[in-house]
């Protein structure tokens, strides 16, 4: 039989991987803490970047008064808000429900040529080429009749004589209503 060993009181061992495992920690924790201070410095600087830029675009020097921009300088600041406001006028427009609502129609007798959007007057004008008169007028009230067009007014038509069929070329007005898009 074998001597039974009771150890009370055991000594605690460290062995190279506890020591390994305890540096890899304490590097793992210093790299941390030194990315998060980096981190930092470039959140700060880019906040003072942005609080620079924003104040040269408000024209806010700092020190509580503004900069004062030439008569010419402040036309071409005018013409330029005036434009970026047409433009924003005509990307607000529905125009997926206008090309949908024209393709859907039934065009057997018709043929589209040209369609000329007028966003900020809320108008389209429609140049198209027709079978026959019966065509045109039966085309005309299709659009009357949709909820995308209103105040259909036939501007012009000629009927083409050069060809054996006798087409007739016109060109609609109508105004384009908005519905339920943002103003």
């Amino acid at each position: 039989m074998r001597a039974l060993m009771l150890d009370f009181q055991p000594q605690r061992r460290s062995g190279p991987l506890g020591w390994s495992l305890l540096g890899a920690g304490l590097v793992l924790t210093l790299a941390c803490v030194l990315v998060q201070q980096h981190v930092s410095e470039q959140s700060a600087q880019q906040q003072g970047h942005l609080q620079t830029t924003q104040r040269v675009l408000t024209g806010d020097t700092g020190t509580g008064t503004k900069v004062t921009l030439s008569p010419a300088e402040t036309r071409e600041q005018a013409q330029n808000l005036a434009e970026m406001r047409k433009v924003s006028q005509q990307l607000r427009r529905p125009w997926e429900r206008l090309f949908a609502m024209l393709e859907a129609m039934p065009r057997d007798d018709i043929a589209l040529l040209t369609l000329t959007p007028d966003a900020r007057k809320g108008q389209v004008r429609i140049s198209a080429e027709a079978r026959d008169l019966e065509a045109m007028l039966a085309f005309h009230q299709r659009l009357e009749a949709s909820d995308e067009l209103s105040d259909v007014s036939l501007l012009s038509h000629e009927i083409v004589a050069n060809v054996p069929e006798h087409p007739v070329q016109f060109n609609l007005s109508a105004t384009w209503e908005i519905g339920d898009a943002n103003p």
